[in-house]
């Protein structure tokens, strides 16, 4: 079984570019399967991390970042996989 990670920040005005350098910068004591940083509108920042495990399993999780660089405490969800589509090339 794979467990994602799921870790979601909103940026203070104008902060999403320092938010997203902090949150790619900051290092996980074990190497996840995967790991993907997104940005969205409203300077909002997502890092997804595959790890092998339930749900239930202790993961590293990023920290919550500085309090000047956000509008308020960190989203995190865990998520169990239940099947993904191959693109089929076309």
């Amino acid at each position: 079984m794979v467990t994602t990670c799921m870790w979601e920040a909103r940026a203070a005005g104008g902060r999403g570019p320092e938010l997203l350098d902090w949150a790619r910068a900051q290092p996980l004591p074990r190497r996840p399967l995967r790991r993907e940083t997104f940005r969205a509108p409203q300077d909002r920042v997502l890092v997804l991390t595959w790890w092998p495990g339930t749900p239930d399993t202790a993961f590293p999780e990023l920290p919550e970042p500085p309090e000047e660089l956000t509008t308020r405490a960190v989203h995190r969800w865990r998520f169990e996989s239940v099947g993904a589509e191959e693109r089929d090339g076309t």
